[in-house]
Formats: structure tokens, C-alpha cells, sequence
């Protein structure tokens, strides 16, 4: 099953992030959370920091653009297939890097592409 990181994951259940955790797993995705607090979302640990991790397909965007900019070396050198920028976190500057790179990127929603079984 396709590797997806939710970067911005939050183990607060009132956050969209956390939501998407939990729809990802149920569908049957290999979900990895990674945000700025541990904690854990559908029996899962969130990492924190910038850990390794490798066959990436996906990776779902849950942090502002500013709060991005820390992490573009690491999002490129993970070498996901794609980027999905979920409502809030539309960033021209990551797109045009990630597209150099060859990386595929997407303005959408992940709870929505999951509902319409287009993720």
C-alpha cells in the first residue's frame, strides 16, 4: 500500500489533520504522522522532528506556508511521488521546487479525496 506522510498531524481530535490520520489508516493506508507534538492518532505514534523514512508516495500537507519552510529540504529529499496541499496550506514557492524535482502536486483536500475514492 502507498507510504503517505501527514505532515502537520495533530493528536488533537479537533483537528483536520487528525482526521485524516484516522480516515487514511481505515482505508487501508501506510500512514505515517509526523508533527510538532508526540502523541498518537489511530494507534499510531506522531514523530516529530524530521525523521527518516523511506518509500514515500505521499505526502499531506497540514502546516501553513510559513510553518513549511523549515521543512522543504526534507520534503524534497524524501522523494515522494507527490504533494497534496490541503485548503490553508497552498504554497507556490514548495510547488515550483517540488515540480523541478519531478514531484507531481495537488491543490485538493485529502478528506475529500478519500470520501470520493480519488486519494
Amino acid at each position: 500500500m502507498k507510504r503517505t506522510i501527514v505532515l502537520g498531524a495533530s493528536p488533537n481530535p479537533a483537528r483536520i489533520s487528525n482526521g485524516a490520520v484516522i480516515k487514511l489508516v481505515n482505508q487501508g493506508f501506510d500512514v505515517v504522522p509526523i508533527g510538532n507534538r508526540e502523541g498518537q492518532i489511530a494507534g499510531l505514534d506522531i514523530l516529530t522532528g524530521q525523521p527518516e523514512v523511506s518509500d514515500v508516495h505521499t505526502i499531506t500537507l497540514y502546516l501553513n506556508p510559513k510553518r513549511q519552510e523549515q521543512y522543504y529540504d526534507y520534503i524534497l529529499a524524501l522523494k515522494p511521488e507527490r504533494i497534496i496541499f490541503n485548503p490553508g496550506t497552498e504554497n507556490p514557492e514548495l510547488v515550483r521546487l517540488a515540480e523541478e524535482k519531478g514531484i507531481e502536486t495537488e491543490y485538493a483536500c485529502t478528506l475529500v479525496m478519500l470520501a470520493l475514492d480519488d486519494y
